[in-house]
């Protein structure tokens, strides 16, 4: 991480708030914890400043310091992820829907969580023989559509360090369980422009998925159902629907990080 320049809050901003949301930002990055003087460095606030934050966030529940005396996000931001997470599925349903009606199958968009992907929205096919999900649901990265399309949007690193963390299990005779294996298909996806689960988690079940951009946390959506019927050569009707799905929502997401 680049230390920042930018420590002035903008014309009609509070300083402080912005130098404390900068630092939970700091901490995010950080992908686990860290030091006080490392988050000085990287703010480029001095010391005492940084104390005062840490000690606020901390009151109030936002911040936690660790046994080793380094800081992390504390637990009060996971209520107000969830909150966040269930507005984004509210409002993107109007599109999966759009998807649904376009592809005759079932929608979905999931957000990366840690390690897991998480269906934060789903909107089912028509067809009495469909595929269905749970929101709320958590699944591996390695043997979903979207948690492949997730894993798109991390570097090469990132994602060893991630299978590393939750291993690869074996759902059927199709799933990918070395981490090679896996950074071979996600460059196959990224030169083809979407991610597939080809009966990886479920036998029968066929997945296109693609990234959305903008969004805050890594997001995507896809299109799952019967793989008689999300046959292979579905993709070149499917997957530009998906690719314009997925840039209205980056559009909007785009919007409100302007606000």
């Amino acid at each position: 991480m680049e230390p920042t320049t930018n420590t002035q809050a903008p014309t009609g901003g509070v300083q402080s708030v912005e130098r404390a949301f900068e630092l939970l930002e700091l901490m995010a990055s950080a992908g686990g914890s860290i030091g006080v003087s490392e988050l000085a460095e990287l703010a480029g606030l001095p010391l005492p400043t940084i104390h005062r934050l840490i000690r606020t966030l901390m009151n109030r529940g936002y911040v936690r310091q660790l046994p080793t005396r380094r800081y992390a996000l504390g637990p009060k931001l996971i209520r107000l992820g969830e909150s966040a997470t269930q507005l984004i599925g509210e409002w993107s349903r109007p599109h999966l829907s759009e998807l649904v009606k376009g592809t005759g199958e079932t929608a979905n968009m999931a957000v990366l969580d840690g390690t897991m992907a998480v269906y934060v929205a789903q909107v089912p096919s028509q067809h009495s023989m469909r595929m269905f999900t749970e929101v709320g649901r958590r699944v591996y990265t390695h043997c979903t559509g979207v948690g492949k399309a997730l894993l798109l949007q991390l570097s090469d690193d990132a994602v060893r360090s991630l299978v590393a963390r939750t291993g690869m299990a074996s759902y059927t005779e199709n799933s990918l369980t070395d981490p090679d294996s896996l950074i071979a298909d996600l460059e196959l996806s990224r030169q083809r422009g979407f991610a597939i689960d080809e009966g990886e988690q479920e036998i029968g079940v066929r997945c296109f998925s693609v990234p959305v951009p903008n969004a805050p946390t890594p997001t995507a959506i896809s299109i799952s159902g019967p793989a008689a019927r999300v046959t292979l050569e579905s993709a070149d009707h499917i997957v530009p629907m998906l690719k314009r799905v997925a840039k209205e929502l980056g559009t909007e997401f785009d919007k409100n990080a302007a606000l």
